[in-house]
């Protein structure tokens, strides 16, 4: 096993990168601070294959190893944060207004930087390695990953396996998590629009009410889950959204409602998608009532490939030890835009456990930056298993 004490002097320079970073915020493609900070961390390091403006911000290093030509792997990193008002209550808390990083993109980024500047220095791998920073991973499409993949950064830099990692609250610091096939959901999401006859709201019998037909659209919605899908399968769908009239005595025309969808299998994406919307025109019929219906495919399904997931598997028991490494774990119904990374190219996503801290896309969450270490030792023990010399 690798002792993980090795990286404690990049641990203590990543968790300068990671507070400066985690101080200036910013969100989706738009990273001209965070993109020029790191494209200057790594040329500081001695990198000279730097390709920045992809995907309007991303950047994409080449590292190459001293044991000769090899394949090129590729290590992402997400850089963007998010539109919410900080509530951490840290020293380096958000000095932007209304941003935060309240997933931890700050310590991906760090972690993959302090990882190029070992890789840079001591090249000790054959092939060569590619550092995929990316940004808009918090946005709908396209996304960062999407738009990355659409301007051909596989094809371009040769990348034959990718491998990803994200931080997760909730599980022990110092620990990771993984499992082959589905490990995080699809992503849809879906817009109704209710259209009745409105009102004043004294007269209810002489509207086509959409408020009530939006009500009992919500309730249906759940059956879909409860009493058409397997129990054993795994489908999620969440009204997020509900905009009807802005006075207490107005029946109005419309009523907009929308959500999410998620789900581990391509079938059920095309069961939500019919069934939705068939179920939401039904009941509005059934009323008089009328719906407009859109329907978004967004991130696909997060599909970790047997051969990585094993690398990414053993890369983790090396820094931490067997005991400490789940490559079992429960599938997350969250969803990640790494898959279409993961759709172009074989790879693996892996979970780094960041303690007991509020949970992501929380105003109190912070990255631990005692879990750095163990996310640099990880990539640098991922070189010496995919990469060796």
């Amino acid at each position: 096993m690798t002792s993980f004490e090795i990286f404690r002097d990049l641990q203590r320079e990543a968790t300068e990168w990671r507070r400066y970073l985690h101080q200036y915020p910013e969100l989706d493609y738009r990273l001209p601070n965070t993109a020029q900070f790191v494209a200057e961390k790594l040329a500081s390091f001695g990198i000279n294959h730097i390709e920045t403006g992809i995907a309007e911000t991303g950047i994409v290093a080449i590292v190459q190893g001293k044991g000769g030509d090899g394949p090129t792997v590729g290590f992402r990193a997400d850089m963007d944060a998010l539109p919410i008002v900080e509530a951490s209550g840290k020293p380096w808390a958000s000095k932007m207004p209304g941003r935060m990083h309240a997933c931890g993109h700050d310590g991906h980024t760090a972690m993959l930087l302090g990882a190029a500047k070992h890789f840079a220095r001591t090249r000790n791998f054959k092939g060569s390695v590619a550092l995929i920073f990316q940004p808009a991973e918090e946005v709908e499409l396209p996304s960062g990953g999407l738009k990355m993949v659409l301007e051909g950064i596989m094809d371009r830099f040769n990348i034959s396996q990718v491998f990803g990692m994200h931080n997760r609250p909730g599980v022990e610091i110092g620990t990771f998590a993984i499992c082959d096939g589905p490990i995080m959901a699809s992503q849809d999401d879906f817009d109704i629009v209710v259209k009745g006859r409105g009102g004043h709201a004294a007269s209810p019998s002489r509207t086509i009410d959409p408020v009530v037909v939006a009500a009992q659209i919500i309730m249906g919605l759940q059956t879909l889950v409860s009493r058409k899908t397997d129990p054993m399968d795994s489908l999620v769908i969440s009204v997020t959204k509900l905009k009807a009239a802005e006075a207490y005595n107005v029946i109005p025309d419309n009523v907009e409602i929308a959500g999410t969808v998620r789900t581990l299998s391509s079938e059920l994406r095309d069961f939500a998608e019919r069934e939705v919307f068939a179920s939401a025109q039904g009941i509005a019929r059934g009323f008089a009532a009328d719906i407009e219906f859109t329907y978004r495919r967004s991130v696909p399904v997060t599909f970790n490939h047997a051969k990585e997931t094993n690398f990414a598997a053993t890369a983790a028991r090396n820094v931490v030890g067997a005991a400490s490494v789940n490559d079992k774990v429960r599938m997350s119904m969250g969803a990640e835009d790494f898959a279409y990374m993961l759709e172009a190219r074989p790879g693996a996503m892996i979970f780094l456990g960041n303690g007991s801290s509020p949970s992501l896309h929380n105003p109190a969450y912070d990255f631990d930056d005692e879990a750095l270490v163990y996310g640099i030792g990880f990539w640098i023990s991922l070189v010496e298993i995919v990469l060796p010399v």
